[in-house]
């Protein structure tokens, strides 16, 4: 499978053309400063608007979103007691209550290729999260294969700034060891291009602002770039003419839709300017009040990012592997990692569910921003799928069986939520192949055991 196209990362962007009226990719311009905006139905031409839903240009695109949690999950408090449409959201995903009907909770599946040789479950498991392929433990003789979102960007290319992101809420380098022999490439990186080659991460999000929203004119000359940082001005000053203009070719609803995306945009930018870790490159702290809203902020970033077409893939870790972040700014002192080794100790297992209910009640954020962005007839949400899964599933055990699994969305009409199914002993592998099969890009297999796409996520 020849992945070149799908490899190219972080300052490889693609050029959009920005002047056509069927462009989803409309940009405000001004002083060297240039702001992707979300698609608006009032620039097509009118024979198209009056074509409605048969008109493909009009058709929103196909998204996916592969979202890691570390160190597994508290795995009593997770699975739904009952099945199918009837059943009943868990403790720990009792804060998605408001999206019920659009989760489709998995049990059962299995990720074996994760298993490692030796020690090692947490590199075994962050690696093989989205290439279902055993990594080679060494810390210099990396291979492994090519993660399912980069094969997704290949079936979902469509002239998109970047063909996938890759995007964090903590840095690391992928040198050295980090879990027992393996490469810290390990558990930094889920998204992988081809055996040898992971693609790092952004995780500070102020700078993930400034690739999305700022500096993408390519046009703009050292001195503007250097102008805009030393007044320090929002990117939205910088276009606001530009904006007037975009008005008044617009319908009331897109106007509206204008005003809201705008408006988002700056509650972002300010937000960060508040809060964000320094652009510098220096470590966050492992304990922080401020996580949330990084952790907020990056999910309204990629919201805009998904909104404005700039990619249709994007995978997301919330923290690397073997993370021991310390949440005790939500009353849980101690670090991840450790806390996952609970043996079977009710204090610490009530710990992680706390741990976990936190990280569905900023799940549960991302989803609202999703079904809040206004796409066509529907919502962001509806085109979209979330796939969230962990390296293992309780860490005390370091099992990479029965996996806690969770889709959010519906990726247009091919997936139907509102559901709980189980599938003992069935390989991860065979999901990542529905979801290609789904986008239109179906493969024979993937992984070490993917071999046939899973069945019943549809409405068949």
């Amino acid at each position: 499978m020849n992945s070149t196209r799908s490899s190219r990362g972080w300052g490889q962007a693609r050029r959009t053309p920005t002047d056509s009226a069927l462009s989803r990719r409309t940009v405000l311009r001004g002083a060297g400063a240039a702001l992707a905006l979300p698609f608006f139905e009032s620039l097509l031409p009118r024979s198209l608007r009056l074509l409605g839903s048969r008109a493909e240009a009009a058709e929103p695109p196909q998204r996916l979103l592969f979202y890691f949690l570390p160190n597994g999950i508290h795995m009593p408090a997770w699975t739904p007691k009952t099945d199918g449409r009837d059943y009943t959201l868990s403790p720990i995903l009792a804060p998605l209550a408001p999206f019920k009907d659009q989760l489709l909770v998995l049990s059962g599946l299995s990720n074996r290729p994760a298993r490692p040789d030796g020690a090692g479950d947490h590199a075994g498991g962050t690696s093989a999260f989205l290439t279902c392929t055993k990594a080679n433990k060494s810390d210099s003789d990396i291979r492994l294969g090519v993660s399912v979102d980069q094969l997704a960007a290949q079936g979902l290319a469509g002239g998109t700034r970047f063909p996938s992101l890759q995007l964090g809420l903590e840095g690391g380098s992928s040198g050295g060891v980090c879990d027992s022999g393996y490469s810290c490439a390990y558990t930094t990186n889920i998204s992988w291009a081809g055996p040898r080659t992971p693609l790092p991460k952004l995780s500070d999000p102020r700078i993930v602002f400034d690739v999305l929203f700022r500096g993408e004119d390519a046009g703009q000359t050292p001195e503007q770039i250097e102008r805009r940082r030393r007044t320090r001005k929002s990117v939205l000053d910088h276009v606001l003419a530009d904006a007037g203009r975009l008005q008044g070719r617009l319908g009331g609803s897109d106007r509206r839709k204008l005003d809201e995306y705008l408006t988002a945009v700056r509650s972002v930018e300010q937000r960060l300017g508040d809060s964000g870790p320094s652009c510098g490159g220096a470590k966050r702290p492992a304990e922080s009040p401020r996580f949330d809203e990084l952790a907020r902020s990056m999910a309204d970033l990629i919201v805009l990012a998904l909104s404005c077409d700039l990619s249709r893939v994007v995978s997301y870790m919330w923290g690397n592997g073997l993370s021991n972040r310390s949440y005790s700014f939500i009353g849980v002192p101690g670090a991840h990692h450790e806390l996952s080794h609970h043996q079977n100790n009710p204090d610490t297992q009530a710990k992680l569910q706390a741990i976990n209910t936190y990280e569905m009640q900023v799940f549960a954020y991302l989803l609202d921003g999703l079904s809040r962005a206004k796409e066509g007839a529907g919502s962001l949400l509806d085109r979209t799928l979330i796939c969230l899964s962990s390296d293992v599933s309780d860490g005390n055990s370091h099992s990479h069986d029965d996996m806690p699994v969770l889709l959010a969305g519906h990726l247009g009409t091919a997936i139907q939520p509102g559901r709980h199914l189980r599938y003992p002993g069935q390989p991860l592998a065979n999901l990542y192949l529905a979801l290609l099969a789904a986008i239109g890009h179906p493969q024979p297999r993937f992984g070490d055991d993917g071999t046939a796409p899973l069945s019943g996520l549809g409405a068949g």
